[in-house]
């Protein structure tokens, strides 16, 4: 199969590319600049889809880089780059005289309003609270295309770990100097997912003729899952105390309030549909998650 993935730079975007060439697929990452084995999103959004059976669209500024101050500009990235994106591969597939049979969007749980007690499917409502939930919402309408000769696929991610990137990568020192703890009370969700459980579900939806709709991609365990259990996890799986909490009003001081929502509150999300539709995870509990990530 011969696959667009945009925004295939990245942490999440590389080891996908990786699966899919061991699976035998062909790849090619869109990216705004040009290169061996890319196209660009001015050469898609002009000359329309390279000749291609998959789309996968990964693109998206980081909203948790600390180094990026939470102002209206930086809003707006946040936006632009999910948002049209999306939108250029959506109308390049509906203008496409041969489309590709599948169309996969990343975007995340945030559609779901943080709750500490409700658990959420993939049917269940969201999407119109926060500045996140109304951005998933209007992500995933950016997707939508006429018609039904594309599969069309969105895959909501919980926070990915990895040993590249993600969530881990950002931790980890912290951490391994004894310095590691849970953020605030540590009672809040944590929706968590393995890269190579993100990127499988990708695989398995590009490859499976039946797989359509949304799908959840959070580990099965992470429905019990709160942030102080990962925080002992990785104090454990490092050999390491992990018992000084990060207050709240310092969460807040460096990401602002609006980003804050997303390390002070989570959400309770099951992969329902995506079980149902006969993915296995590799890693389905957060001990074996860390001891291949950390080891």
């Amino acid at each position: 199969m011969r696959v667009l993935v945009g925004g295939g730079t990245g942490f999440v975007g590389r080891a996908l590319t990786q699966l899919l060439r061991s699976r035998g697929h062909d790849v090619t990452l869109i990216s705004r600049h040009p290169g061996k084995g890319r196209t660009t999103w001015d050469e898609v959004s002009r000359l329309g889809l390279p000749p291609c059976e998959g789309v996968v669209n990964l693109a998206g500024e980081n909203v948790l880089n600390p180094l990026r101050r939470w102002n209206e500009s930086f809003r707006q990235e946040v936006v632009a780059s999910r948002i049209e994106t999306t939108n250029t591969l959506a109308k390049a597939i509906a203008g496409a005289e041969r489309p590709p049979s599948a169309w996969i969007l990343v975007t995340g749980v945030g559609y779901y309003r943080p709750s500490p007690t409700t658990e959420y499917t993939e049917e269940s409502p969201g999407g119109d609270f926060d500045f996140f939930s109304r951005l998933v919402t209007r992500w995933e309408a950016a997707a939508k295309i006429p018609g039904d000769a594309t599969r069309q696929v969105v895959v909501r991610s919980g926070v990915v770990l990895g040993r590249e990137g993600g969530a881990v990568a950002q931790m980890l020192w912290p951490f391994r100097l004894g310095l590691g703890g849970p953020i605030a009370s540590g009672r809040q969700p944590f929706p968590w997912i393995h890269v190579a459980d993100l990127v499988g579900i990708l695989a398995h939806a590009l490859e499976r003729e039946d797989v359509r709709g949304i799908l959840n991609g959070v580990a099965p365990s992470a429905v019990t899952t709160t942030n102080g259990d990962f925080a002992r996890a990785m104090g454990s799986a490092l050999h390491r105390p992990a018992f000084l909490p990060l207050p709240s009003f310092a969460v807040s001081a460096i990401f602002g309030p609006e980003r804050s929502v997303m390390l002070l509150e989570g959400q309770r999300v099951v992969p329902k549909q995506t079980l149902e539709s006969n993915y296995r995870f590799a890693f389905p509990d957060l001990p074996s998650a860390l001891q291949n990530i950390l080891t």
